[in-house]
């Protein structure tokens, strides 16, 4: 190639009309501007921008499209621009529309005409491609550390209480006991899931799509590999149609954002659950709870409400981006510029909720007592009695679960829990039942047994929380 700064220098675009105005000879409509002007939301891209600008004026030098003399200009250029936006005095503007035309202008108004060298080889399609896509990749690794640092506080507190005795329930009727570090391991597993579905998500997302141009690529010499490998991807994308037409890698993020803050709403309905005083389970200090402007009795844990609720914000925008993209046919169309605003707003939401769910459980403390008593109402042992005459008398477990279903029947005929129903009573059931049955009764032996893999019983518990511990480590 020519050395670039034998090139006549590039034209500025007249005062008050956009850089790609060119071909039009009036201004856009004041409506046309408020409808499609987007450096409002998109200035949080400057990052991506200043860096993916960074690697292609580099990229362009290696492969003699521009000077090394240009290239300095533009580095510089560039790296006055970032210090600029650091210190908060960077001129936004909206006649510029967007971030990639803001960071142009001011590129031009520091270092003139070889400003206009960097854009060669790239478009605003493939360029906001990029920034998007590197956004929502530090994105993902943000969400993915902070769901770590919940899965730590989680597996702290339920280290805690692996052998506090709760209720299990089912259909929200208590149904065998559990521990409270059992309950809270559940979702040590859940977070995990989450963690790497974002994971998953960022190993194809990491594909990048500078040097695609407007769609069909470009004429000169570009070295794709060496801009991705600058900015951290694992590959260039292998078709330009695809590079600039589709938001998968986001609407993907954004489904996994969504079943991580249903997760999120799950445990937060809980935590709202326990709080009642007719639970009592759990006590949330003053730091994550509310008063009320009148009734001066009320602890209300709003932290936990407002988590429960950011759940309605994250699938509403995967809808929303899924909508946009849905009829859209190849490749770039404008429609495309509402797929940040929803993904931001997601991604705020999501780290904010897992960051108040992080505090909420470290700052929450279980009445042990409170859940113990709760553990044993309902009959909530019934299975083990009739494990125990599956095992001891050698019974059918369909004639256990019958007998067991009469001595609940009579045990509530009497007002009495299942430990508390003489022994007489059970032998009108079956004469062989003896006094060893009591030793299986209780919510704290029932835990106890419960020693499958993955059960209930606190030598289990510790050893999934040894192997998580390892597992995050």
């Amino acid at each position: 190639m020519t050395d670039s700064s034998s090139a006549p220098p590039a034209r500025p675009a007249p005062a008050g009309q956009a850089m790609w105005g060119g071909r039009f000879s009036g201004k856009p409509a004041e409506l046309m501007q408020a409808i499609n002007v987007s450096i409002g939301f998109d200035r949080r891209l400057a990052d991506q921008d200043l860096a993916g600008s960074s690697a292609h004026a580099a990229m362009l030098r290696k492969t003699g499209v521009i000077s090394s003399e240009d290239e300095a200009a533009i580095q510089s250029g560039l790296a006055t621009i970032t210090a600029e936006i650091n210190a908060g005095t960077f001129p936004f503007r909206e006649e510029f529309e967007d971030i990639h035309m803001n960071v142009e202008a001011r590129l031009r108004e520091l270092i003139g005409p070889a400003a206009g060298r960097l854009h060669t080889a790239r478009s605003r399609n493939d360029q906001v491609a990029l920034d998007f896509r590197m956004w929502v990749r530090e994105a993902c690794d943000r969400t993915g550390s902070q769901i770590r640092s919940l899965q730590i506080t989680l597996l702290a507190k339920a280290e805690l209480h692996a052998d506090a005795v709760m209720p299990g329930f089912t259909h929200l009727q208590p149904a065998q006991p559990v521990t409270f570090g059992h309950h809270l391991m559940a979702y040590v597993e859940m977070f995990g899931r989450d963690a790497s579905r974002f994971a998953d998500a960022r190993v194809r997302m990491n594909e990048s799509p500078l040097g695609a141009a407007a769609l069909a690529g470009s004429p000169f010499p570009i070295d794709r590999d060496m801009t991705a490998t600058a900015l951290g991807f694992g590959r260039p994308t292998a078709n330009s149609l695809d590079s600039v037409a589709d938001r998968d890698f986001a609407l993907e993020a954004l489904a996994a954002a969504t079943i991580c803050a249903t997760h999120l709403s799950r445990l937060a309905e809980e935590i709202v659950i326990w709080m009642t005083p007719q639970f009592g389970f759990i006590r949330l200090s003053d730091a994550f709870t509310t008063g009320s402007s009148i009734m001066p009795q009320k602890k209300n844990p709003d932290a936990a409400e407002l988590v429960r609720a950011k759940v309605g914000r994250l699938l509403g925008s995967f809808t929303q981006l899924t909508v946009v993209m849905k009829g859209l046919p190849l490749t770039y169309s404008k429609d495309m510029q509402e797929d940040k605003v929803p993904t931001f707003e997601a991604f705020d939401a999501l780290e904010l909720s897992l960051a108040a769910m992080a505090g909420m459980i470290a700052d929450l403390e279980p009445d042990h007592d409170r859940m113990a008593v709760a553990a044993g109402a309902g009959y909530s042992t019934a299975t083990d009695l009739a494990d125990w005459l599956v095992r001891t008398l050698n019974m059918p477990f369909r004639d256990a679960h019958h007998i067991t279903g009469a001595a609940v029947k009579r045990a509530e005929a009497l007002g009495v829990n299942l430990p508390d129903l003489p022994l007489v009573e059970l032998q009108t059931l079956d004469a062989r039942i003896t006094q060893a049955v009591y030793d299986v009764l209780t919510p704290e032996a029932s835990v106890a047994s419960r020693t499958s893999y993955g059960g209930t019983a606190p030598a289990q518990v510790l050893a999934q929380i040894k192997r998580w511990k390892d597992t995050l480590a």
